[in-house]
């Protein structure tokens, strides 16, 4: 039996779900922190014995994870896996963010990777300034926007950064999770801010144009990049704490400064983030996301999903899950790699998201703002 997206139950009527299907069609969509465009389906038998072979071989559980990562869209370029593309165009996102890393003892070849998907996909684009994002939509194409999370450390100089964005990169976490040179992220146990260098950084990022992203970051560190920043912040992939009281989340002071900035936050479809309980479904994103427009302004909220990961569930529970701790996540932050949303499991279900925008009343401008026309407005700002 065909499994079939974009089809949670929301109980719309025939006009919506036409009113949806057209949205979703005509508008922008922009997912400002994207895992995707495949995920743990795609992995077919001969696809997991190479990766527990890696695994068993080499005991590299690092290695490993970045290999199964990247374990399709290296197919993709070799000819080897059409879903790259399909599940793409399934999805309806004309952007989305194509990470790498800035740690030196990977940053060439995650660099080397999403070069190669430039190269080698005719229907992908570097979006460099807002103008490519919107002649991919004009052209019925994707455009992919350069960003780094900076998950394994963070840069030493200022130099790294020039080099990055001459490389294309157009986005850049200022930390993850815990406290670097730069700053402090959200699971780190004191809230001490940006530091000078940080500060430093975050004008060289205004200089060179390079969206502030703040999504790992913690509170002060936050204020501190809206209060420091000329250029709009942006939070790429949080969630509402006034909603679920969770470190990944951002309080409502934070909410207010990153849209006090002309900036925008992305709301996640992680379901540790956004609820308790093992049965977390698409509604509970939506809340998060009608929250962040009721206190920071629609203008100000987009989409950032971050989830589903793209591996097989036993890399998920054997290798991520043990990471995470590696990573500056804590027991209480109660992340279970295996779980999934429910109306969220495939970036084949993004429609869904704009399905229950309309089932919620939402207006068809707004919806358009909040698929990517909110995001595109902080690209042109910030990068042209």
């Amino acid at each position: 039996m065909t499994e079939q997206f974009g089809t949670f139950d929301f109980g719309l009527d025939e006009a919506q779900e036409e009113r949806a299907a057209r949205l979703h069609r005509e508008c922008i969509v922009v997912d400002a922190l994207f895992q995707g465009p495949v995920g743990y389906r795609v992995f077919d038998a001969e696809m997991n014995k190479e990766l527990r072979a890696r695994l068993e071989s080499s005991n590299d559980i690092l290695g490993t994870l970045g290999e199964g990562l990247e374990m399709p869209i290296r197919r993709a370029i070799e000819g080897r896996l059409d879903a790259v593309k399909d599940h793409w165009d399934a999805s309806g996102i004309t952007c989305g963010n194509r990470q790498v890393e800035i740690a030196d003892s990977v940053r060439d070849r995650t660099l080397g990777l999403v070069q190669k998907q430039f190269d080698y996909f005719p229907w992908l684009t570097k979006a460099l300034t807002a103008a490519d994002i919107r002649r991919a939509k004009e052209t019925g194409t994707h455009a992919g926007l350069v960003s780094t999370q900076v998950m394994l450390g963070p840069w030493r100089d200022l130099d790294a950064l020039i080099y990055l964005h001459d490389a294309g990169l157009r986005m850049c976490q200022l930390t993850y999770n815990n406290m670097t040179s730069v700053g402090v992220g959200c699971t780190e146990r004191t809230d001490g801010g940006l530091s000078y260098f940080g500060v430093a950084s975050v004008r060289a990022m205004n200089e060179l144009g390079i969206i502030v992203d703040t999504g790992h970051v913690g509170r002060q560190t936050t204020l501190d990049a809206c209060e420091v920043s000329e250029a709009p912040v942006v939070a790429s992939h949080t969630a509402a704490q006034g909603v679920y009281d969770h470190a990944r989340g951002k309080s409502d002071e934070e909410l207010r400064a990153i849209a006090g900035t002309g900036g925008v936050i992305g709301v996640v479809t992680v379901p540790f983030f956004l609820a308790s309980g093992p049965s977390v479904t698409i509604n509970a994103m939506l809340d998060h996301i009608e929250y962040v427009a009721e206190v920071a302004g629609v203008d100000h909220v987009c989409v950032g999903t971050d989830w589903p990961m793209q591996l097989p569930e036993w890399m998920l529970s054997e290798i991520l899950q043990p990471i995470f701790a590696d990573t500056g996540f804590r027991p209480e932050d109660g992340l279970v790699a295996t779980q999934h949303m429910i109306g969220f499991d495939d970036y084949r279900d993004f429609p869904n998201i704009t399905r229950g925008l309309v089932g919620r009343g939402w207006s068809d401008d707004d919806i358009a703002k909040v698929l990517g026309e909110n995001f595109v407005r902080v690209m042109e700002a910030v990068c042209g």
